[in-house]
């Protein structure tokens, strides 16, 4: 399903204005506005609805205001993007999906912790701060009168995009695809309409991630010791903590915040002892291949469990990158001369444990193949690799950690080259899976949408009903 990107950058959190019909009723209705009051069924009670000046539509429990729509247009232009590439019409429509997705997410009783959006806010808002350079200045661009309504205002709009993005993931999270959906999801498609793959390159690496020294591991350990006492002992704030200190950029927001269960992808160190805990309970000092951490169980709920987790990494000294590099040239030299090949050596010598079993195959993030498209290929990687030729060997280049820091270094090899092509069914299935699945997804989205919309209340003002809605707001 197509979704337009309507804001970018720093104002971007003004795309989703989150205010109950409730609210915006109470500062506004009077005693004559009684006569106005209408009962309308909602998908599970009775609601009482008012009609207020200035909304552009009502969608469940949630309102939508014209200066809504208003603002992300001059978003639009101050970020220099085009105003006249997007109508109000299709933001007004992208706004209410995004409501009813909200508005259902309640309905399901999807929950969102508070603290878990009081701490995204802070971290928005430092960012913010940052950028524009006071929050006097702030508060002055947004024109509130304190911090305090400014993040009242943040919180309810982190709430809403929260809930929106919780319910697309449950309506989701069970669709899968199978071999025979892709084939014949394939054979549908007439063989001049085939999708056409740009050019793309199989690569291998070698990879040397030098250690930090243990007089570093013993700082970086004992800082976490005397975060997790203090979390303890003194009743401080572990997501707080998690929001100055992690070094996890995924969850660092979002105070160290994950939801996971058995399934989840993370890595087994860190499934252990989230599951050896109890609730309120902090773990010691634990490594994994990201660095060492420190996790807080929140809640358990049967076999899910919400965790909080710091991570902190040892820095790596200038001597011990340079003997990694050092050892990567000698391992270089001894491919080129023949003395082993390139698989045999990753499989010998690097400290990647994701390819080195594979003979230091690279596989694409995205679907797992082992081809990467040029156009899509990160920019970085392209950069290291694009000039090689044949089976030639990348001299050491840096390798960089999760969160962008550098790691250690590699050596590439381009194994294969393959030109653009339309679609080949065996050649391109992990692909041609994809984007079956996504249209899948897309189908799955569309009718539980069109269901919702039926069994919702909903009521878009006079004057925008004249839209061309993708989707039936109106009701006809």
């Amino acid at each position: 399903m197509k979704r337009i990107s309507y804001v970018a950058g720093l104002f971007s959190f003004l795309a989703v204005q989150v205010l109950t019909a409730q609210e915006v009723a109470s500062g506004i209705v009077n005693e004559e506005a009684s006569k106005n009051v209408v009962k309308t069924a909602d998908t599970t009670q009775v609601t009482t609805r008012i009609k207020v000046d200035g909304v552009a539509a009502v969608i469940g429990d949630y309102v939508i205001l014209e200066s809504d729509v208003d603002k992300i247009l001059i978003d639009i232009r101050s970020q220099g993007g085009k105003a006249e590439d997007v109508t109000k019409c299709q933001l007004l429509g992208k706004l209410m999906e995004d409501k009813l997705y909200a508005h259902h997410a309640v309905q399901d009783s999807i929950e969102v912790s508070d603290t878990e959006i009081q701490n995204v806010v802070s971290y928005k808002i430092e960012q913010f701060v940052a950028q524009v350079g006071s929050m006097e200045k702030l508060l002055q661009f947004y024109n509130k009168d304190s911090e305090e309504s400014f993040r009242e205002e943040l919180f309810e709009i982190e709430k809403g995009r929260e809930l929106s993005d919780r319910m697309r993931s449950k309506i989701l999270e069970e669709i899968e695809i199978t071999p025979e959906e892709v084939r014949q999801w394939f054979n549908k498609i007439p063989k001049d309409e085939l999708p056409v793959f740009g050019a793309e390159m199989e690569l291998a690496q070698i990879v040397k991630l030098p250690k930090a020294s243990k007089e570093e591991i013993d700082r970086v350990v004992n800082r976490l010791k005397e975060m997790k006492r203090d979390v303890e002992e003194n009743g401080a704030s572990f997501a707080t903590k998690a929001i100055l200190n992690s070094k996890d950029e995924g969850s660092r927001a979002k105070g160290g915040f994950y939801s996971i269960n058995k399934k989840t992808n993370f890595v087994k160190e860190f499934k252990d002892v989230a599951y050896s805990l109890e609730e309120g309970q902090v773990s010691d000092p634990f490594e994994t291949d990201f660095g060492w951490h420190i996790l807080m169980v929140e809640k358990i709920r049967g076999q899910e469990l919400d965790v909080r987790h710091i991570l902190l990494k040892p820095e790596v000294s200038d001597k011990a990158m340079d003997e990694a590099k050092e050892e990567l040239n000698l391992i270089r030299k001894r491919i080129m001369d023949k003395e082993m090949t390139f698989e045999e050596a990753a499989k010998e010598f690097s400290d990647q444990k994701e390819t080195k079993f594979d003979g230091g195959v690279l596989r694409n993030p995205t679907n797992f193949d082992t081809r990467f498209e040029l156009n899509k290929i990160d920019p970085i990687l392209y950069n290291q690799v694009r000039d090689l030729k044949g089976n030639e060997i990348s001299l050491p280049v840096i390798q960089e950690g999760d969160t962008g820091n550098i790691a250690g270094y590699k050596i590439l090899r381009v194994t294969d080259r393959h030109d653009e092509h339309p679609a080949d069914f065996s050649k391109d299935y992990l692909k041609i899976q994809e984007l079956a699945l996504r249209d899948k997804q897309r189908k799955v989205i569309e009718e539980w949408t069109v269901k919702k919309i039926k069994d919702t209340y909903i009521n878009v003002s006079p004057d925008n009903r004249s839209c061309n809605f993708a989707l039936n707001w109106l009701k006809k």
